[in-house]
């Protein structure tokens, strides 16, 4: 605060350590939460084998369960996102993150197929609209310039809770009959609690808007406000996209949204089943299964830190994800194509432009809408979006257990990802600029 103090508002050293500022105070409670969000949602993929043994879950029903789960997710995104801009992301994540914690550990009672649905399809509805939500409370605080790297970093929750959840959950797995129960129910069980205990600490630590921050004068939550509120009117004024129907007419929009479902895809085609492969290849500790399948998470999360911040101008950003998009594609057929290690190697290249690629489609829609229709679009960006989370685990499971290939699967993602090569190709990231004639159409009628 001092720093900004002797600075004058509004000039480039200004506006530089205000974000670094709010990153520091806002971003490592977000990435916690994020953490322990991707944590509950992923821990399913050690459990596979187990529920198969214990539960006589087949890897048919297990890929429908973990893909019930984004059903219901987005299902409720685009209402959870509305609701977040009406009454608050204090009061709203705090709610998320009770209802998930509760029900993620509930998850530890399942007793077979129909039981094993059901629980997902409420623990997709309870954990509906955190990344949509955080994603929107972030352009309450950041402007476009750094808009990607605040995405990228809460994103980096995700890579930590599967570099560190992958080991841990392992040994959870080894608590096998103690207490009578298995190592599954206590992996459920314990990863469940800190999301109820770290909804006490959002409550009482997160503020609902710059004007709320303690760390900020009302002068300078004011400025900042304001600044970015000119920010997105000129955005508003650039793609004429001013309701939530008018979103479906405007075509970088839509082309973000497809490149993010063709991302999520293969994000969750691989989350979901890399582990099983793994073992059953090799002869392993549960543990170092965990951690080997965690290889492209570590590399997600370095390529968030060191390259999605060099994403600060509208060509840099194109550019990045074009070359993210093709990477990913290469390295998910070496996965498929190469024996362990090499498979290994192409998927820590694929993981390495996850956390690039997503972080830059979800500052595209700040870019060009405001308020209200901002909340749904990102809601209705993720809400597509997270269905590849049910497809991609639904068509892996239904692959294996048709020829046994537990990547086999994994084609319809890398032709998924081609398409979005070329759907990059047209993406408009400059909001100064209007692409198309429906865009220029969008500015008359506006």
């Amino acid at each position: 605060m001092k720093a900004l103090a002797s600075l004058k508002p509004g000039n480039p050293a200004y506006v530089a350590a205000m974000n670094k500022l709010n990153f520091r105070k806002l971003m490592p409670l977000l990435i916690l939460a994020y953490i322990i969000s991707f944590l509950d949602r992923t821990n399913i993929g050690m459990a596979k084998d187990r529920l198969e043994i214990d539960l006589g879950i087949s890897a048919a029903a297990y890929g429908l369960g973990a893909g019930l789960f984004f059903l219901a997710y987005a299902a409720l995104e685009i209402p959870s996102n509305l609701i977040m801009h009406k009454v608050g992301a204090r009061f709203w994540i705090t709610r998320i993150m009770i209802t998930w914690g509760v029900l993620s550990a509930c998850m530890a009672f399942v007793v077979n197929d129909t039981s094993f649905y059901i629980m997902r399809v409420l623990l997709g509805a309870a954990e509906a609209g955190l990344f949509p939500g955080v994603m929107l409370y972030l352009t309450y605080w950041f402007g476009r310039d750094v808009r990607a790297r605040a995405n990228g970093y809460f994103l980096i929750g995700a890579c930590i809770a599967v570099v560190a959840g992958g080991p841990l959950g392992g040994l959870l797995l080894e608590m096998e009959g103690i207490g009578g129960w298995h190592g599954w129910q206590w992996m459920f069980i314990i990863e469940g609690i800190p999301a109820v205990l770290l909804a006490f600490v959002v409550w009482k630590h997160l503020p609902n808007r710059p004007q709320d921050a303690k760390w900020l004068t009302a002068e300078q939550s004011s400025e900042l406000e304001c600044r970015l509120a000119a920010e997105q009117a000129e955005s508003i004024e650039a793609s004429g996209t001013h309701s939530f129907f008018q979103i479906f007419k405007d075509r970088t929009v839509m082309l973000a949204i497809f490149i993010n479902l063709a991302h999520q895809v293969s994000l969750y085609s691989v989350t979901y089943f890399l582990p099983s492969v793994i073992a059953k290849s090799n002869d392993m500790a549960p543990w170092l299964v965990g951690s080997l399948a965690a290889v492209p998470w570590l590399f997600g999360a370095l390529g968030a830190l060191f390259i999605t911040p060099r994403a600060n101008t509208p060509q840099k950003s194109k550019n990045f994800v074009i070359i993210g998009l093709i990477a990913m594609s290469v390295g998910t057929t070496i996965g498929v194509l190469g024996g362990s290690v090499l498979s290994l190697v192409g998927f820590a290249l694929a993981g390495l432009f996850w956390f690039v690629v997503q972080p830059i489609m979800f500052s595209v829609p700040g870019t060009r809408l405001n308020g209200v229709t901002l909340a749904s679009g990102l809601a209705l960006m993720n809400t597509i979006g997270i269905t590849g989370g049910f497809f991609g685990p639904t068509i892996m499971g239904a692959v294996e257990s048709r020829t046994g290939s537990g990547l086999g699967g994994l084609w319809f993602a890398i032709g998924l990802l081609l398409l979005a090569v070329v759907a990059a190709c047209f993406l408009q990231l400059d909001p100064k600029k209007v692409q198309t004639k429906g865009d220029k159409k969008n500015l008359q009628d506006a």
